[in-house]
């Protein structure tokens, strides 16, 4: 499965722990701090997870498929290819 360039940003005031889960047994897990930013790759068909320790122990803060992470600089560059190859397409 092709891998995404993803980002995720930790707004939170508070350290957290980011779970990536994906096709074909992928598995990533990394601590973040606040206001960190963590860059990272991951299956198109992934999903995030972001858990904190509250009063009671660990509880589950947000949830993320892998298409909303999807860092800008490859959107950037996926339309930039395709403007490219829409250039190609029309001189022919």
């Amino acid at each position: 499965m092709a891998q995404r360039t993803c980002s995720y940003r930790n707004g939170l005031d508070r350290m957290v722990i980011m779970r990536c889960f994906g096709s074909e047994q992928y598995y990533l897990e990394r601590v973040v701090f606040p206001f960190e930013l963590l860059n990272f790759s991951a299956p198109a068909d992934g999903e995030v997870e972001i858990w904190s320790h509250g009063l009671g122990g660990p509880e589950l803060v947000e949830t993320y498929p892998i298409r909303e992470l999807i860092s800008e600089e490859e959107c950037i560059d996926n339309s930039e290819a395709l403007d490219q190859i829409e250039s190609l397409a029309l001189s022919h």
